[in-house]
């Protein structure tokens, strides 16, 4: 395989992962795993979101944990901001990075945020603009990239159209996901193909459901494709409410063992790594769904 040297991994358990858990999280567990992610060598743990409590009670401590959390030098603590009131929020809390999500999906769009794509774009131009005027990283989020639960298909020139448009506000990065975990590697490496045409590929990174069993590839196809960096939460947390029997985001440890098995650094430490994902899945009650979890977790027992 024809991977790069060293890759990125955006951890994104403590949000993505938790915000469709059905029972409540307790603030204290939330900050203990956010610290025990940031100990094994990640450099990026997405660590909430200041999205309204009122649509997700799930993060509605936020603030709290970000106040609690011990920060690790040299590891960013980015958060997401769905309009201008939690941005506010955020700049309150004192953060040095968000991030905004949108759609590729005129249907998602529709029924996630209540816009169309351009709705959400002039949405998300005050945000980004004040934000970079306060000196934070902006991420942006382009969900639906290989399907949509509403619509089914997504073209591709949407995909692209909404990645340009959020480069042009004035986003540092783009994260492409496949929401619905749908995708097949070569439906994504051509999918990259058509993106990186018209943005560059050193500013964008992918966020692969494992709905169909196919995030690690499909991340690795990416990866062939010049991609640097990827979005993943440990255990596999995160099941997606637009996909019923969801298996949730790919697995970060998963992820880990592939890339250092195939020569590629990711600065992780794995068996922190497990540790941190065998200490979250008893404070939830269930083991993990992660393969590697399950097969280290196993062997240490012998």
């Amino acid at each position: 395989m024809d991977l790069p040297e060293h890759v990125t991994i955006v951890e994104v358990g403590p949000r993505d992962g938790l915000q469709n858990e059905p029972g409540v999280v307790p603030t204290d567990v939330k900050v203990a795993f956010v610290d025990r992610l940031a100990r094994t060598g990640l450099s990026v743990v997405e660590a909430t979101s200041f999205v309204s409590p009122r649509w997700v009670p799930q993060l509605a401590d936020a603030a709290e944990v970000l106040a609690d959390i011990e920060r690790v030098e040299h590891v960013r603590y980015p958060v997401l901001v769905p309009n201008e009131r939690g941005l506010e929020r955020a700049l309150e809390a004192d953060v040095a990075e968000v991030a905004v999500f949108g759609a590729a999906s005129e249907a998602f769009s529709a029924k996630n945020l209540n816009r169309t794509i351009d709705e959400s774009l002039e949405m998300f131009r005050p945000v980004v603009a004040r934000a970079r005027d306060a000196g934070l990283r902006v991420r942006g989020y382009v969900s639906t990239v290989c399907g949509c639960p509403y619509q089914g298909e997504v073209p591709v020139a949407d995909v692209v159209r909404m990645t340009v448009a959020m480069l042009e506000l004035g986003c540092d990065e783009i994260s492409l996901g496949d929401t619905i975990g749908v995708g097949a590697p070569g439906q994504v490496q051509d999918l990259l193909a058509a993106v990186t045409a018209e943005a560059p590929v050193q500013r964008l990174a992918v966020h692969m459901h494992d709905t169909y069993g196919q995030g690690l590839a499909n991340t690795l196809a990416a990866f062939e494709a010049g991609v640097t960096i990827a979005d993943s939460a440990a255990g596999g947390l995160g099941g997606c409410p637009y996909a019923p029997g969801a298996k949730g985001n790919l697995a970060t440890e998963d992820l880990v063992y592939a890339l250092h098995g195939s020569g590629v650094t990711t600065g992780v430490d794995l068996d922190a790594l497990v540790d941190a994902t065998a200490w979250m899945a008893q404070q939830l009650g269930r083991p993990p769904v992660s393969r590697v979890a399950e097969a280290m977790l196993a062997k240490r027992e012998r």
